[in-house]
């Protein structure tokens, strides 16, 4: 039921607060979800500690799964014929941001963290200037319009980014403080995203990384949000966007299986579409990385087709031979 409200929730677009508010009063929820009338529904936050126990659990493809296995026990899924596998672009939840806005909020986050965790070391560590720095999100406010002022903004950050953290290794600081998650993200996001150097009087100087001439670490494994750490930017012909992909397999058949859908005039018709493998990768990852796991994902349901597929950004000479010598399948592509 959960799942569902999930998938219902998806499809509509709303909050958790509205889709358990819909449990409650919308009449076609509850009789999707086999609810009596006066069911009182549930809180909104178990939607959340739902997708944390799927995701912790590695149950996201469960619900799929078991749609599929009932699909193939009423024969209109089968193993053979033709499917086709595309990818399409998943937009993080978070706002985009500049070098310099990503390493201040990744500090005003982490404080934020242990503040909560941990006020009094806050009060007795950090002194009162801390405040208007980082008592907004540093995107709510504008950047200065000077070249030379974002540098010297972004350079500021990064000093009080190294400051918190030599602040929370501190032999007297307690040692679970420095396992929170944000400071584990601040402590990455400083280490991808600023440089400690030594001036003539020996003195450490920590300035931003400048992408010409510094270098920044490759798409796939550079932090975009202290919010979404596993959200990366990539790109798909002229699209590029922040965010995850999804690989989509589905059947296509010319031919209807062996167990056609009757339609209300009596007349057999051919099913539609249905989905037989969905894998999500963050955005950096190609598609030709995705084409082994998307057939073994086929294999795990006994779903392989005899013919798949697929656009230019999937093969390669490998995998055409591959695919044939491992799983049986004749990959139908155009070659770049």
């Amino acid at each position: 039921r959960l799942m569902l409200v999930t998938v219902l929730q998806a499809a509509e677009g709303l909050t958790d607060r509205q889709a358990a508010e819909a449990v409650r009063d919308k009449l076609s929820w509850k009789y999707a979800l086999g609810l009596e009338l006066a069911d009182p529904g549930f809180d909104a936050s178990i939607l959340s500690e739902f997708r944390t126990r799927l995701v912790t659990h590695e149950l996201q493809t469960r619900v799929l799964d078991l749609l599929v296995a009932r699909l193939v026990d009423k024969g209109l899924l089968k193993a053979g014929g033709k499917q086709r596998s595309d990818s399409t672009h998943v937009l993080a939840a978070v706002r985009l941001l500049n070098q310099v806005e990503l390493v201040g909020e990744s500090v005003r986050a982490c404080l934020e963290s242990i503040a909560a965790t941990d006020p009094d070391w806050v009060s007795a560590v950090l002194d009162s200037s801390w405040q208007p720095r980082y008592g907004a999100r540093v995107d709510s406010w504008r950047m200065p319009s000077s070249k030379t002022k974002r540098v010297a903004l972004g350079n500021n950050f990064a000093c009080d980014g190294h400051a918190l953290l030599h602040a929370v290794w501190h032999p007297d600081t307690p040692g679970w403080l420095r396992e929170l998650p944000a400071v584990e993200v601040l402590r990455r996001v400083l280490v991808q995203h600023t440089k400690v150097t030594v001036d003539r009087s020996g003195q450490e100087v920590i300035t931003l990384r400048d992408a010409e001439t510094d270098g920044l670490p490759p798409g796939r494994s550079r932090i975009v949000s202290p919010y979404d750490v596993d959200a990366r930017w990539g790109g798909k012909r002229d699209l590029t966007w922040c965010g995850y992909k999804l690989h989509v397999s589905e059947s296509c058949d010319a031919d209807p299986p062996t167990c056609p859908v009757t339609g209300s005039d009596g007349v057999s018709e051919q099913p539609p579409n249905l989905i037989t493998n969905v894998a999500t990768t963050d955005a950096s990852v190609p598609d030709t990385a995705m084409t082994e796991q998307i057939h073994q994902g086929m294999a795990e349901r006994d779903l392989l087709p005899d013919e798949h597929y697929i656009d230019s950004g999937y093969p390669s000479a490998d995998l055409l031979v591959s695919s044939l010598s491992d799983y049986g399948i004749r990959l139908v592509t155009p070659m770049l």
